[in-house]
């Protein structure tokens, strides 16, 4: 019942921005730590941001200072400000959360199917 699903990839210029978004939907009784992972052709999945409930956040050093991630507890929401484009960032995006579904006692990770950002002029 649970799902995430993610929204706002899509074809940008060097140097652009895009504004990524996924939301957690279904029988859901609290949302823990959600994250930004992605995959490249011939590379294997990467971080990109993580969020805990309360705010602190985690970026490695190849999207430092460019990317921001934020959530909205309230809409089950996770967000990714990607700025200054690179085309090596061009990836499929996948959001990632801890999840506790309603009635049930133990928490799962979820994953969605992604969404592609492509940086090229």
């Amino acid at each position: 019942q649970v799902q995430l699903v993610e929204s706002g990839g899509g074809l940008v210029q060097p140097g652009g921005s895009l504004r990524l978004s996924c939301a957690a939907s279904g029988s859901i009784f609290s949302i823990d730590d959600m994250g930004w992972y992605r995959q490249a052709p011939g590379k294997e999945r990467e971080l990109v941001a993580d969020i805990t409930v309360g705010g602190s956040t985690n970026y490695p050093d190849s999207v430092k200072g460019r990317f921001t991630i934020s959530r909205d507890n309230a809409k089950n929401t996770v967000y990714l400000q990607m700025n200054s484009l690179k085309p090596e960032d061009t990836a499929v995006y996948l959001c990632n959360a801890d999840i506790t579904a309603r009635g049930r006692y133990r928490r799962m990770n979820y994953w969605g199917k992604g969404t592609l950002v492509t940086v090229s002029s």
